[in-house]
């Protein structure tokens, strides 16, 4: 059995943690489903600095499981992101990630997670991303690494990290894929009705310019529908409203 551990801390993103953990969790129970025989695989917990709830960003209330377990008791460690700047200045925590990160099989970072396996050292010299919006800032901040834009993941071995929030979804799943092979990596996808990204080449970057495009788009075929009504018979123009086919 391998033990998912998911920091949660105040002003987590909730789909960076509630992700990856619909993720694990649904893969255990689509593999018992499959193996009835076979023993548990993945058990999955979220853990926090301490065991006091925490606010999540859009302000649900999370009750961690554990308060930072001690070295050599998580396989998979998850560090989620959110408004991450008063967990990159908890020093107890970040030394925690580090000495995890010592034992564990698998470090992954989600969105601005990303942030506290720098501050941690875990990314020096390693490819990473975030979320589209903080490339630049990571970049800037932690020169001693390389940051990957327009990806969903980048996996480097022992560190993987992902774009934010629903790229942790996919993610996840590639987590799976590695622990427990395809075929539980699919079900698992298919089990949540999500269209997994397989190989995480999905351009975050471009949101913006793809929000133009459809504008523009937009636009044009406004003006085309305009211009077909203006141009029916006995029409002189003004805005009477197309007919649909029917």
């Amino acid at each position: 059995m391998q033990t998912i551990g998911i920091l949660v801390f105040d002003d987590v993103e909730i789909l960076d943690f509630s992700g990856p953990y619909e993720v694990f969790t649904t893969a255990e129970r689509v593999r018992r489903r499959l193996h009835a025989e076979a023993g548990r695989r993945f058990d999955c917990m979220l853990v926090a600095p301490s065991m006091h709830p925490v606010r999540s960003r859009g302000g649900m209330l999370v009750l961690p499981e554990q308060a930072l377990p001690p070295a050599g008791s998580i396989d998979v460690l998850i560090v989620p992101g959110g408004e991450v700047s008063a967990a990159r200045r908890d020093a107890a925590t970040i030394a925690w990630i580090a000495e995890q990160a010592r034992h564990a099989d698998l470090v992954a970072s989600i969105c601005t997670g990303a942030f506290l396996l720098a501050e941690a050292g875990l990314l020096d010299g390693r490819e990473a991303t975030t979320h589209w919006e903080d490339c630049d800032d990571l970049e800037r901040e932690f020169p001693a690494l390389r940051v990957r834009r327009g990806v969903s993941w980048v996996d480097c071995g022992k560190v993987v990290s992902s774009g934010g929030i629903s790229a942790g979804i996919d993610m996840s799943l590639h987590l799976v894929e590695r622990l427990a092979g395809r075929q539980l990596a699919e079900a698992t996808a298919r089990q949540m009705e999500y269209r997994w990204n397989r190989n995480g080449n999905h351009d975050f970057c471009n949101i913006n310019d793809a929000d133009d495009a459809n504008d523009a788009n937009h636009s044009r075929l406004s003006s085309l529908a305009a211009g077909r009504a203006d141009a029916r018979p006995g029409r002189s123009g003004g805005s009477a409203p197309i007919r649909e086919p029917a």
